[in-house]
């Protein structure tokens, strides 16, 4: 007999080897047998409708959360607003992201993220004042985010004003900020600026060199 821990083990690992519609046939069979998921049952599966951009399955998922109460739990409403944002329905992401009694940096982020991801740069920016406003520290995640805003809007100003936050938070160092920097001012055409972070750049990879080249 198989208890819930077991089944969420296996549903991970299809998820994390690339099985994502195999990980929502698995969770199909796990109700079928009558085994309650837990909230991490909730949060891996939607993350395979995530990978799978699977609205209809997140949408019966999110039905089945609300019948389990676990609707109020803020990881697993994080998870629904990434599932909603990078499915392309940022209408019901907004609508879960709205009504969060209470949010974390994940919760920002995945609001933000798909902002910036579905086209929405002026959003993102806006969210993004609203989470300072908030007292809420930004890591590394929401930085990237925020800069592919700036970069979609070539927002050069709004860009350089987030770098100034990226140094005050010491994440200027961190290669994947870097190269969301890089991109930026690439794309908001200030080749210098974009020449002077990447010579800065205590660690260039591949991404920093591709991106310097194509903007020259």
């Amino acid at each position: 007999e198989r208890d819930v821990v077991s089944w969420n083990s296996m549903i991970a690992g299809y998820i994390q080897n690339g099985h994502g519609d195999k990980a929502l046939s698995l969770f199909r069979q796990m109700r079928c047998k009558f085994v309650k998921p837990s909230k991490v049952t909730f949060i891996i599966v939607l993350k395979a409708c995530t990978c799978l951009a699977a609205l209809e399955d997140g949408k019966q998922i999110h039905a089945d959360i609300i019948k389990s109460g676990l609707e109020s739990d803020v990881f697993v409403r994080t998870a629904l607003v990434d599932m909603y944002a990078k499915s392309g329905n940022i209408e019901h992401a907004c609508q879960v992201f709205d009504k969060m009694p209470e949010r974390d940096v994940a919760s920002w982020n995945a609001m933000i993220t798909g902002f910036a991801q579905n086209g929405h740069g002026e959003e993102s920016l806006k969210l993004f004042c609203q989470m300072q406003q908030g007292y809420m520290k930004p890591n590394h995640v929401t930085f990237v985010s925020i800069l592919k805003a700036c970069a979609s809007l070539t927002a050069l100003e709004q860009g350089k004003q987030v770098h100034a936050f990226v140094i005050k938070n010491g994440l200027e160092l961190d290669v994947f900020v870097g190269n969301a920097l890089l991109d930026m001012y690439v794309k908001c055409g200030s080749m210098d600026h974009a020449r002077q972070m990447f010579d800065k750049m205590s660690k260039q990879n591949v991404a920093s060199w591709t991106i310097m080249i194509a903007g020259y």
